[in-house]
């Protein structure tokens, strides 16, 4: 039977601290630096060379669809009535509404260094030391809404620009692609400041600290964001009835992007599935 992803700002008290607990657990496990080392393993630019999967590309959405999924079964193996949920930044828009309260994420970085000095999940308690990222700090850092030179979290009517896009990805299947749903949601634009970050790539930078580059993962948000943009994604699959990811084949030797880009029918690295496999997850999970 398939469960059920929740709202963030939903959850009962009961609720956040199962998923705290599952969280910390699989943290004590040392499977949650794994997910970290996997993200920063497949964290690649258009600038790189080979095969690009998680950003800048069309398996941008079934490559973190994924991710989520095998993060949730971890959370499941420690408690079975887990499930991740989601922030809608769209609507819960500050640094003190869900989820930066002291018994879910904890809150914004002190102004010295960033660190999170609230919640479970700050350095303090012995729970949450950082042993994989680009840089050597040991504690979790945040600067919500970037106090030195502020952002602001992208707009329901900055989120409608990608949602009513009704053609999935279209070539050269990049971040510089004006156009399609999915650089519409992942967000690579041009110019300075916030015009260069739209909806998904804003809120990472929105937050701030360890959220910023691909270790992004060490900050317990990640998820949550992440689930949000999993949700678009269902919502767009389901007002656009008969899209499909896209490119349906794999671009030809004459192309930029030959063998640097997953067709539909491809498998996606580093697991055994493809994106079409990965377009309906109706009997997995549902969103409420």
């Amino acid at each position: 039977m398939a469960y059920t992803r929740k709202d963030v700002s939903t959850l009962t008290a009961g609720e956040r601290r199962r998923f705290v607990k599952a969280m910390l657990e699989v943290k004590r496990r040392g499977e949650y630096d794994e997910f970290v080392r996997t993200h920063i393993e497949y964290y690649n630019s258009d600038g790189e060379d080979g095969l690009r999967t998680a950003h800048m590309a069309p398996s941008f959405l079934p490559w973190h669809r994924r991710f989520l999924l095998d993060l949730e079964r971890a959370l499941r193996r420690v408690d079975s009535s887990v499930t991740v949920p989601y922030w809608d930044w769209t609507r819960d828009r500050t640094a003190t509404s869900a989820p930066w309260t002291r018994d879910l994420l904890g809150g914004n970085g002190r102004r010295s260094d960033r660190q999170v000095t609230t919640g479970p999940f700050a350095w303090a308690t012995g729970n949450w030391t950082l042993k994989e990222g680009v840089t050597d700090a040991e504690f979790l850092t945040r600067d919500l809404g970037r106090a030195a030179n502020p952002i602001a979290l992208p707009t329901k009517s900055e989120l409608e620009g990608a949602l009513a896009d009704p053609v999935y990805d279209v070539s050269p299947w990049d971040s510089t692609v004006t156009s399609g749903f999915r650089n519409k949601l992942e967000g690579w634009g041009s110019g300075l400041g916030s015009v260069a970050w739209r909806n998904h790539n804003r809120v990472h930078r929105w937050v701030g600290g360890a959220m910023v580059g691909g270790a992004s993962v060490n900050d317990p948000v990640f998820w949550l964001h992440h689930a949000f943009i999993d949700l678009c994604w269902y919502r767009w699959q389901r007002r656009h009835a008969g899209a499909r990811y896209q490119p349906a084949r794999p671009p030809g030797p004459a192309s930029d992007q030959w063998r640097r880009v997953v067709a539909r029918g491809e498998k996606l690295p580093p697991w055994d599935v493809t994106p079409e496999q990965l377009e309906d997850v109706s009997g997995i999970y549902r969103y409420a």
